[in-house]
């Protein structure tokens, strides 16, 4: 006797773009939504489900009631990382990071059984990420850690044997010389020249945020985020501590000695609140629109008559300026994309108005800073500066640390 079936629904899947189907509580993915392939595999479930019993029907599909495809896999771990990869209520860069590697597997193996996902499979994911995409060795070993780690969660969540996970933990990474993945170049010292020239067409919060960059050693993260209330001047070296940076989640401090050159910078923003951001995009946007109009008025006189029909469109481009809403609204605060936008946009400008300077970024001024503190400092001072990690290190060495901080930023910081 045969067991009769509702004909399922052709429904899109929108988080994978598949088609899929739901029988007895069973996903069935069927291809691209709206493809051939998959309007080809719909029509055959259902002729299928018209004649065949339920037994004879889940094995002539690759997804079965006791398997999860790839896809599933993927959808139930985004779940998980988009509730993890969080901080403050807001993703972290590490949430992007996990989806641009979720992207290369769903494309190639979206639609296979999580079981027959092996080695040669992450593999060929990796050469993928070599040929097609054209990835850096050091992004696309990220991407593959970051792979496995999904695999990992799965064993976790008891989803997949722990074989394999065991199994892709095999591949070992890419190393430098030995792949067809392009390298990068290390990130090198910033040309002061080229610093003083960008420093020309910036503005004063992002003007301020660099200099204390180069004297201080601070990452962008940390510079981007200072605020008054972080920042003990009881001293004659200031200390910043600030309250979020890269290695809390270890349980470790970051202080930041602040000598005669920082605090000098820091001046002109000492009048802020406590709790604000000392560096604010809308300052930096006032101070734009300041200067455009400074500019405006330093222009040659115009010369030919200006009639009045021309006068009422200024007048009303005008108004359109000061009550149009801004696309995405000003921040509080810069992060480092925004941070780094600003340095960019200047680099623009000085080109433009025919200074030579060369393309430099945030992350070099750190970089600068340490070569001149391991010059005369050694590693040691380096460290301190910085603010490294080092996981030997004891209560009493941490102590001798931050004095040997504070005599650095005193000297020259």
């Amino acid at each position: 006797m045969r067991t009769s079936h509702r004909i399922p629904t052709y429904k899109l899947h929108r988080p994978s773009g598949q088609a899929r189907v739901i029988i007895d509580g069973r996903h069935i993915y069927l291809g691209k939504f709206g493809s051939d392939k998959s309007r080809e595999r719909y029509a055959r479930l259902i002729s299928e489900l018209a004649i065949l019993p339920a037994d004879l029907l889940r094995s002539s599909f690759p997804v079965k009631r006791h398997e999860t495809s790839v896809n599933e896999l993927l959808l139930q771990y985004w779940d998980f990382a988009k509730r993890y990869y969080a901080k403050n209520g807001k993703p972290t860069k590490e949430l992007a990071g996990m989806r641009d590697a979720m992207r290369t597997l769903r494309l190639l193996y979206g639609e296979s059984d999580v079981r027959e996902f092996g080695p040669m499979a992450l593999k060929a994911v990796r050469s993928h990420m070599i040929t097609k995409e054209k990835l850096s060795r050091g992004v696309i070993n990220n991407r593959i850690n970051r792979i496995r780690r999904i695999f990992k969660w799965a064993v976790s969540e008891e989803l997949i044997p722990v074989e394999i996970y065991e199994a892709l933990r095999t591949v070992a990474g890419l190393r430098f010389g030995r792949s067809e993945a392009r390298e990068t170049e290390p990130v090198r010292p910033v040309n002061d020249q080229d610093v003083a020239t960008t420093l020309m067409f910036l503005s004063p919060p992002v003007s301020a945020m660099v200099r204390l960059q180069r004297v201080t050693g601070m990452r962008p993260c940390e510079v981007t985020q200072m605020r008054l209330a972080e920042i003990d001047r009881s001293g004659g070296v200031w200390i910043y501590e600030p309250y979020d940076h890269k290695n809390r989640w270890r349980g470790h401090s970051r202080k930041v000695a602040l000598g005669p050159q920082a605090q000098e910078i820091l001046k002109p923003f000492l009048e802020m609140p406590a709790d604000a951001f000392l560096f604010s995009p809308r300052k930096a946007d006032e101070w734009r629109r300041v200067q455009t109009r400074v500019n405006a008025a330093a222009r040659k006189p115009r010369t030919t008559p200006i009639y009045p029909s021309e006068l009422i469109a200024r007048e009303r481009r005008r108004a359109e300026r000061i009550t149009q809403k801004r696309q995405r609204p000003l921040r509080d605060r810069y992060c480092t994309d925004s941070y780094r936008r600003a340095v960019d946009y200047a680099i623009a400008c000085a080109k433009r108005n025919g200074m030579p300077v060369r393309h430099w970024h945030p992350n070099q001024l750190r970089h600068s800073r340490a070569t001149e503190v391991r010059r005369e400092y050694g590693v040691e001072g380096a460290q301190v500066v910085l603010g490294h990690a080092r996981a030997d290190v004891t209560q009493i060495y941490a102590e001798t640390n931050a004095k040997l901080a504070e005599k650095i930023a005193l000297q020259n910081g």
